[in-house]
């Protein structure tokens, strides 16, 4: 086996157990607005300051998805395709770390289902539950 193709299994692999990284679709659609308090700085959050945008006295946005239907400063990568990344995955604010492509029961998130249609890209299986 040569090493370009281990090196495409093993993407594949990656791909398949996190379907994120070959779509990004909620993070060119959803607004993603947050608690101020997670903002980096004096306040103790983790967010980067100059990638958001105030929305009120309490509230931050992550800049591009203010109005919904934008895509997020902080996406990398072209939808649809491997390799679409969180530039400060790390650091992203609550709303993207509690996004699930699978609800609790296993079964595929629907906005996240319709979505990827959008892009053209095949639904998510049902996860195997114990």
């Amino acid at each position: 086996m040569t090493d370009q193709a281990t090196e495409s299994e093993n993407a594949e692999a990656v791909t398949e157990s996190n379907p994120c990284l070959s779509c990004g679709a909620c993070c060119a659609h959803f607004r993603v607005s947050f608690y101020f308090g997670e903002l980096a700085g004096e306040m103790g959050g983790w967010v980067p300051v100059e990638l958001t945008s105030k929305v009120n006295d309490f509230r931050a946005a992550m800049k591009g998805t203010e109005a919904g239907h934008g895509r997020c400063v902080a996406l990398r990568g072209e939808l649809g395709k491997g390799g679409v990344s969180c530039s400060i995955y790390q650091n992203r604010p609550t709303p993207c770390r509690e996004f699930d492509a699978w609800l609790a029961d296993g079964t595929p998130n629907p906005d996240c289902q319709r979505l990827r249609a959008q892009l053209g890209l095949k639904p998510l299986p049902a996860l195997d539950k114990p």
